[in-house]
């Protein structure tokens, strides 16, 4: 079994800015403002699924789409533009980004921030599942438009029991502050975060003898964090750059 020496040692050297270019927190980081980074955020990680040389250059094309400006772009879109109507990525179509940013322009035109509805989930449940579930239910609860099955693979259905990757990556970047991530909310702390795991990390965990068997699912996703809250338990999730750079080495 890896020790936590080998893996603070991958931390230390995989945690730095040279982590940004080839990954999609890249996008976040093009922004300043808390609203341009957190819309940055979410569209970029939702986006984030299959192979990264098709979904980084499809993410650049989106955010040219909107003039660099997210919410900017957001506060103004009207579903009658054209920008988005060829706009797809696989499952997801031009009409389901357009819902998306549509129902996003609901929410910042209502509250504050997009933390807020995360951080309002975070007050109901105390829980990282409880809170998707209300950030889930909020996006298929204002769908006006007509959608495909691409809408509901962007915005997972947090009562199931996938592994949520994409949205727990997310909240890394926005939770954490470090060389890489971005740390804009508050509201939740870095302890309760939970691993972002696909089929590559729960591969690792398995190599490196963090769990016995990954199922691919959400109750792996915390077997897998509750393990790396053994080597730190108010971080674990840095170890996600332990888990990348052991993949890299081996």
């Amino acid at each position: 079994m890896i020790t936590k020496q080998n893996f603070d040692e991958l931390v230390k050297k995989y945690e730095t800015t040279d982590f940004i270019k080839d990954d999609p927190i890249q996008f976040p980081h093009l922004f300043s403002g808390k609203e341009d980074i957190e819309i940055a955020g979410f569209l970029a990680s939702m986006f984030s699924y299959g192979n990264r040389k098709a979904f980084i250059p499809k993410l650049k094309e989106l955010f040219k789409i909107m003039g660099m400006k997210p919410y900017e772009y957001v506060l103004n879109f009207d579903i009658n533009t054209p920008d988005l109507n060829d706009f797809d990525y696989r499952f997801s179509k031009g009409c389901d980004i357009k819902e998306i940013i549509l129902i996003l322009q609901k929410l910042y035109k209502e509250h504050s921030s997009l933390e807020e509805l995360f951080e309002y989930g975070w007050a109901m449940h105390k829980t990282i599942k409880g809170m998707l579930i209300v950030v889930s239910d909020y996006f298929y609860s204002n769908v006006q438009n007509k959608v495909s099955k691409g809408f509901y693979h962007l915005i997972p259905d947090a009562k199931k029991s996938s592994a949520l990757k994409r949205m727990n990556m997310f909240l890394r970047w926005m939770i954490r502050k470090s060389d890489v991530d971005l740390g804009v909310w508050t509201f939740l702390p870095l302890s309760e975060l939970i691993i972002p795991l696909d089929v590559h990390v729960g591969r690792l965990s398995v190599q490196t003898g963090l769990i016995k068997k990954s199922n691919g699912d959400f109750k792996t996703a915390v077997e897998i964090t509750n393990a790396l809250k053994e080597f730190d338990k108010n971080d674990p999730v840095k170890y996600d750059f332990a888990l990348f750079g052991y993949g890299v080495n081996n």
